[in-house]
């Protein structure tokens, strides 16, 4: 397992959800946040996103799956963007909502698919 380090954290998170975004979280840490942070970036980031079981992209897949799943809504969305900006084809993403659906339900997957659809729409590809 790679070491559970900030700055492989932080290499893997930018390269996952792009500068943009985590500089824009960065700046919104207050003192009270700053600590789950850290924290996130050097176990979520660095230590499982960066594993080399899996590749990046079959994790980000597994990764909206699970959101969809669980119906965390704003993760999801925060993926979706990210997926399609590292190059997720809109089909791919519809795959795997419609195999969510099976195995995780059909409001969750009917909520994502909304959701995508927004961010899609928002991005000229829906």
């Amino acid at each position: 397992m790679p070491e559970n380090d900030t700055s492989t954290g932080e290499r893997t998170r930018r390269a996952v959800l792009g500068d943009a975004h985590v500089d824009r979280t960065e700046v919104a840490r207050t003192d009270f946040d700053r600590d789950f942070g850290a924290f996130i970036t050097e176990y979520a980031w660095g230590g499982v996103w960066s594993r080399p079981g899996l590749d990046r992209h079959t994790r980000r897949l597994l990764t909206l799956a699970i959101l969809c799943a669980q119906g965390n809504e704003e993760e999801f969305v925060m993926h979706v963007k990210a997926a399609l900006a590292d190059g997720v084809p809109p089909e791919e993403l519809k795959e795997v909502l419609l195999h969510t659906a099976v195995y995780a339900g059909l409001p969750r997957a009917n909520r994502a698919f909304a959701l995508a659809r927004e961010v899609l729409d928002a991005a000229g590809e829906g």
